[in-house]
This record gives structure tokens, C-alpha cells and sequence, in this order.
């Protein structure tokens, strides 16, 4: 096992790292949801690669702790923004009707941290399926949590669009602004050159984008895997189920690699089990890797994925139940030096500790939705998460009312011991 470093930071490191500003108590957040960066963090070696056995759920990790909460409304839409939900008939969902006189600033599929406090959040591909979502323009928002305040604020973003004409099949709409019936996006990552890479579920493609979400390569299908959706079907039987794509991605801590993970089985595999590739940012290709994430069980799905270390990298796995009926919301780590993801148990989002009373809530705090698809890491023992509010539909924490994006930070009960790059 290698031998683990600690690493003085010198100040040609700092003058790279935007790190969370120290505070009295390193396990409450500051404004963007940090704590003070642990030494634990400053560390070059792979940590601890988890106790239990492929699939297992057991962990050395305790009961974590909520330490911050804030919450956007679910009727938050973008200022000066077009009509949508037109497909969605006129029948109330959840006590709202559409459609809607805006587009909802919904669905938070995947986040990215900035460094500044803010966060830029992916909308997934609006209204649950390609059918009814012609009308929903994909778009990332930049959000700014107060934890102090326990609210979201939205900040602006930019539209995901295809202006140059790298998508070879017909779009929705003659201006080529990108709409949920185009690609179903559910995961982002920003590289070094500060452009965006994506992963859709309607290929499954991955979609490269610059700073201001112009399109810039052509969509890159992975090789033998096709969803229903996907345009180049041509008779072909598709071997994934409907929107069952690249609901994960993360990239890897030296910038050079992306980790897409399906949500669903492709055919032929065993139930329960999703592909995890690699694909090389610099050759644009896919490296023939291939890894197996084993679910707890096979009605459940991922929602988000992010690197730890080289080796290491944390999941989203949930179940698909909301409310009261929630089972398994659950963040687990998983070991890539096993070809069948070793698996530890990190965080239980469906018993964390809120000796505070965050939110208004009691002792034992419940993050109940039915998707949960986005992971941060703020420091070496803060996660921030987010729901997919899957608007007007999910009703997670009030029975009959729209669940609004919740922003939660989440203390771990012993340092991840992730590689310094991670905060870079």
C-alpha cells in the first residue's frame, strides 16, 4: 500500500487552489457550504479503498451530520424566459397547472463548484421524457446557497445550444437552441480549458461544450451501447432502456480522463449492474476500459458521481421512492482497482444526524426525494447535495406540493483523505 505523504502547500500552490475560507468550527459551512479545508485533505495517498466486498454496503464511516441546508422554490423561473410545459396538458400537478408562462429553474441533474461561493447546477432535460419536453430550453444556472439564510439564489447561466451545426440530425428548433426532445443531459464536469463536458441519456452521448454553451465537437456515442432515443438507430434494436444513459460522470483528479456511468443495464448483463467507462480527453476516444457498478438492487438507480482520488470516486444510489416510502438515498465510495466496484458505505441521506435543527426539521434529518443526483465535495469531510425536483412531478417532502431544489451540506463522520487536486 502506498505510503501516505502530507504535503506542506506553498504558495505557488495556493496562488492555483481557491479553497474555503477557515472558520471558527471546520464543520459548519461558510456562505458557499465549506468548512475549513482538514489536513487529512492535503494528502497525495489513496486512503483507505473501503472494507466491504464488491456490492457490499457496509463501511468504516459513522452517521454523518447535516450542517447546512437551503432551499429554492420549486416556482422559480428564469427571468424574461419563453413559455414551456405546454405538452404537459392543463390537469394540476401537485396543485400547479400548466403550462407554465416561464421555464422553471428545475432538475438539477449536475453541479459544478467555481470557487467563489457559487455553483453552476445542469437542468436535466425538463419535464421527465423526450415527448413532452419540446418546449424546455437546456440550460445551466449559476446558484449561490446561503446557508445563513437557508435560501438559493440564482444567479443567471446561459443556454446549451448547437450554432455551428455539430449535431448531423434534425433539432427541435430552427435556432438551434437545445431542448429536452434534442438530448437528455444528466452530468457535467468543466475541464482545465474551462469548457464543459456532458453526459446525455438519450445516445448515450458525451457533449462537449465552451463556457457559454456553444457546442463544440459532435456528439460522441458510446460504442455498442443505444437508448431508444437515439437517432442512429436505423432499425437497430436498442440494448438500454429509455432514458437509462450517462445519468453520472466524473472526471478524473489529473484532469486528463472522464468517468461516464450508465443508470441502466445494457442488455445482456447481468440485472442490476451498469457500465462505468473511461474516455481520454486528449485523443477524444474511448480507452476500452470498462468498470461494473453493482446496485443494491436492480429496481434502484445512480444520480451523480465524482472523483476522490485516482482510484476512488463517490456515487449517488437511490431508490425510485419519495416521502415516507424512501428506502435507499445513500452516497457510496467505490474502488476502481477492483474490475466489480468495491463498494463503501459513506452517507445515509435518509439518517443524518441535525443536532442544530436545520431547516425546521428534528434530530434526525431525511433528504426523501425521489432523485438525488448531484454530489460536491467542499471539504475532506463536507459533501454538498442536491435534489432533482423533477418539477411540477416529485412531492418528496410534502405530499401534494412541488419539491423545491434543496441544497444540503453534509459533514462525514472521518476525513475522505482526497487527493489535493480534487479542490483545485
Amino acid at each position: 500500500m502506498r505510503r501516505r505523504m502530507t504535503i506542506t502547500i506553498g504558495a505557488a500552490v495556493l496562488a492555483l487552489a481557491v479553497s474555503a475560507p477557515a472558520v471558527a468550527d471546520p464543520g459548519q459551512p461558510t456562505s458557499d457550504g465549506t468548512g475549513t479545508q482538514q489536513a487529512d485533505s492535503q494528502r497525495t495517498g489513496f486512503g483507505h479503498p473501503g472494507t466491504g466486498h464488491p456490492g457490499s454496503g457496509h463501511s468504516g464511516f459513522g452517521r454523518a451530520t447535516l450542517t447546512g441546508f437551503a432551499s429554492l422554490p420549486a416556482l422559480t423561473f428564469v427571468p424574461g424566459s419563453e413559455p414551456s410545459g405546454s405538452q404537459l396538458g392543463t390537469a394540476p400537478v401537485n396543485g400547479v397547472t400548466p403550462p407554465f408562462a416561464g421555464q422553471p429553474v428545475q432538475g438539477f441533474s449536475g453541479i459544478v463548484r467555481r470557487h467563489d461561493g457559487t455553483f453552476d447546477v445542469l437542468s436535466d432535460n425538463g419535464f421527465g421524457a423526450k415527448d413532452n419536453s419540446a418546449d424546455f430550453l437546456l440550460r445551466v444556472h449559476r446558484v449561490k446557497p446561503d446557508f445563513r439564510r437557508e435560501k438559493v439564489s440564482v444567479l443567471g447561466g446561459f443556454n446549451l445550444s448547437d450554432p455551428d451545426r455539430r449535431v448531423t440530425w434534425p433539432l427541435t428548433r430552427p435556432d438551434r437552441k437545445l431542448t429536452g426532445a434534442d438530448f437528455d443531459v444528466e452530468s457535467i464536469v468543466r475541464t482545465i480549458d474551462g469548457t464543459y463536458w456532458i453526459g446525455d441519456e438519450f445516445g448515450p452521448f458525451l457533449l462537449h461544450f465552451s463556457s457559454s454553451g456553444r457546442l463544440l465537437d459532435a456528439p460522441i456515442p458510446l460504442p455498442g451501447v443505444k437508448a431508444p432515443e437515439n437517432p442512429g438507430l436505423n432499425g437497430e434494436q436498442p440494448n438500454l432502456g429509455r432514458s437509462k444513459g450517462f445519468e453520472g460522470m466524473a472526471r478524473s483528479v489529473d484532469g486528463r480522463t472522464l468517468y461516464p456511468l450508465l443508470e441502466g443495464t445494457v442488455t445482456g448483463d447481468e440485472a442490476g449492474t451498469l457500465r462505468m467507462n473511461e474516455f481520454d480527453l486528449r485523443r477524444r476516444a474511448y480507452t476500452g476500459k470498462r468498470w461494473t457498478y453493482r446496485l443494491e438492487s436492480p429496481d434502484n438507480a445512480i444520480g451523480d458521481m465524482i472523483a476522490v482520488d485516482r482510484y476512488r470516486f463517490l456515487v449517488i444510489e437511490r431508490d425510485n421512492l419519495q416521502g415516507d416510502a424512501a428506502r435507499t438515498k445513500r452516497i457510496y465510495m467505490v474502488d476502481t482497482r477492483h474490475a466489480d466496484l468495491r463498494k463503501t458505505l459513506v452517507a445515509d441521506l435518509l439518517d443524518l444526524a441535525n443536532p442544530r435543527g436545520l431547516g425546521g426539521f428534528g434530530e434526525t434529518f431525511r433528504f426523501p426525494f425521489q432523485t438525488i443526483e448531484d454530489v460536491v465535495i467542499l471539504d475532506d469531510r463536507t459533501l454538498g447535495v442536491l435534489d432533482d425536483n423533477n418539477f411540477p412531478s416529485s412531492s418528496g417532502r410534502t405530499p401534494g406540493k412541488p419539491d423545491n431544489n434543496e441544497f444540503i451540506t453534509v459533514r462525514l463522520s472521518r476525513p475522505l483523505q482526497a487527493d489535493i487536486r480534487v479542490y483545485l
